[in-house]
């Protein structure tokens, strides 16, 4: 029945649990008005952390040695092919390689370009001994080329203290491999800038 301490008791009651957070002095004063709004608290979901699917450390690559190309496989003309989807990839890249192109446009698609499957010529070199070697890059790491001779020699040649000239339809371009020292997908995403100090 209304009015009865039992129902008082109760109202008290289910209030203190429906608004924890609140003092009893609070909801006496909730209790004043006509409306009363109940405050609800939801449980935490605990997030379910997604598991990464990890690759391969370094050590496992060498160890299943992924990087390293066959005896077999180390042949020029194997590689002729990728040489000619190269060039086709430069020629898109830079709209057909036209002779009113603008050298300094070229330079800098062809810093950022792939140059797996480029013929490049070491031109200048602080070691004497890699001066001349060309070849079609099979490898390109963050401080070396993987480089097939006409010989059929595989050569690892350092970028540092070291210059190759790449040539595609007439137009020349030098890497000066010591501001080169970059992955080729760190590279694609880098600014690179045209003017400053050039040396080995």
């Amino acid at each position: 029945p209304q009015g009865s301490e039992e129902a008082k008791a109760f109202v008290n009651a289910f209030l203190k649990r429906s608004m924890p957070k609140k003092k009893d002095e609070a909801i006496q004063d909730i209790l004043t008005r006509k409306a009363v709004v109940l405050e609800h608290y939801s449980k935490k979901k605990t997030k379910q952390k997604r598991k990464k699917t990890k690759g391969f450390t370094a050590k496992q690559r060498r160890e299943m040695r992924l990087f390293e190309i066959e005896p077999e496989q180390q042949r020029y003309a194997i590689f002729l092919p990728l040489h000619e989807l190269w060039k086709q990839y430069i020629r898109d890249l830079c709209h057909g390689l036209k002779p009113d192109a603008q050298p300094h446009v070229i330079q800098g698609k062809l810093l950022k370009a792939d140059l797996h499957g480029a013929i490049v010529t070491v031109t200048k070199s602080k070691c004497p001994s890699y001066v001349g070697i060309t070849g079609i890059i099979l490898q390109e790491f963050k401080h070396v080329f993987k480089i097939i001779t006409k010989e059929d020699k595989l050569k690892v040649v350092p970028k540092l203290n070291n210059v190759f000239s790449l040539e595609i339809d007439g137009f020349i371009s030098y890497i000066y491999g010591s501001k080169f020292q970059l992955r080729a997908s760190e590279r694609s995403a880098k600014k690179f800038k045209l003017k400053g100090t050039i040396d080995l």
